[in-house]
């Protein structure tokens, strides 16, 4: 049985952890097959929106530590390059893929998985969805991106409280405080996810990504940062067949059909 499973639909790949007995805890295959994937779905011009979800009852418990232990024990030093081997390219690859990319929450998202969410553009989460940074109840730091992604979603103070306390934050809290886009019941999550990403798949594929471009610019620059990657990027989407598509449209007074670029 696949640990990932991909499937495309209406230009949306969605990619599914596929561990549910483990509640798609990530072992060394499911990590590489998720990084294969994210970077054929960033070079895969038919992809023009990416959802990722999980099977069964949870999104993703972060590492499998029954594997982790066991390469301890066994004096293996794969667990301690995990990190730079594995999670930091996963992270770099959803950060910089060049289209939007939803994560649909389902049941827990603990560690890894979480970050893994809070990398990504937009998140949807059904009503069951809960977020643990459980770093600290294993003698850990934080991971995959989380120390970048989630005080910049939730504020310091409260990512801070998140890491220190390792206490889980259910969906509508998860809402309240902007870690969260959406939240929907259950049974529609993956329906709501897949909907938007069509949408999204429809859209100017380019300017969405020059978009996730001046925002990254913008997080860590100053104004003067800001101004010239804004300069730069608008350059860029000036250039593209949609936009002008999409003027010729307005003027016209009809719906834009966008290419991608």
């Amino acid at each position: 049985m696949s640990e990932l499973l991909v499937d495309d639909a209406d230009g949306v790949r969605t990619l599914t952890f596929n561990r549910p007995e483990s509640f798609n805890a990530f072992t060394v295959t499911l990590k590489e097959a998720f990084l294969a994937a994210l970077k054929e779905a960033a070079a895969d011009e038919s992809v023009r929106a990416v959802v990722i979800t999980g099977a069964g009852r949870a999104f993703c418990a972060g590492q499998d530590l029954k594997e982790h232990i066991g390469l301890l024990q066994a004096g293996d030093p794969a667990p301690l390059h995990t990190v730079e081997k594995h999670y930091n390219p996963i992270v770099r690859e959803l950060i910089g893929m060049p289209k939007p990319v939803i994560a649909a929450v389902n049941g827990s998202a603990a560690g890894a998985g979480a970050s893994f969410a809070y990398a990504a553009d937009l998140r949807i989460a059904g009503k069951s969805a809960k977020f643990l940074m459980a770093f600290a109840n294993v003698g850990l730091t934080a991971d995959s991106g989380a120390s970048y992604t989630l005080p910049r979603l939730i504020g310091h103070g409260r990512a801070m409280e998140m890491m220190l306390l390792a206490q889980p934050v259910g969906a509508e809290e998860a809402l309240r405080v902007g870690m969260v886009n959406q939240v929907v019941p259950d049974e529609e999550l993956l329906s709501t996810a897949h909907l938007l990403a069509a949408k999204l798949a429809a859209g100017p594929t380019t300017a969405y990504a020059k978009i996730k471009e001046a925002l990254a610019v913008a997080a860590d620059g100053t104004l003067e940062d800001a101004l010239e990657a804004e300069r730069r990027t608008q350059a860029d989407c000036g250039a593209t067949e949609d936009h002008r598509e999409a003027v010729d449209a307005f003027v016209n007074k009809r719906a834009p059909k966008f290419i991608g670029r």
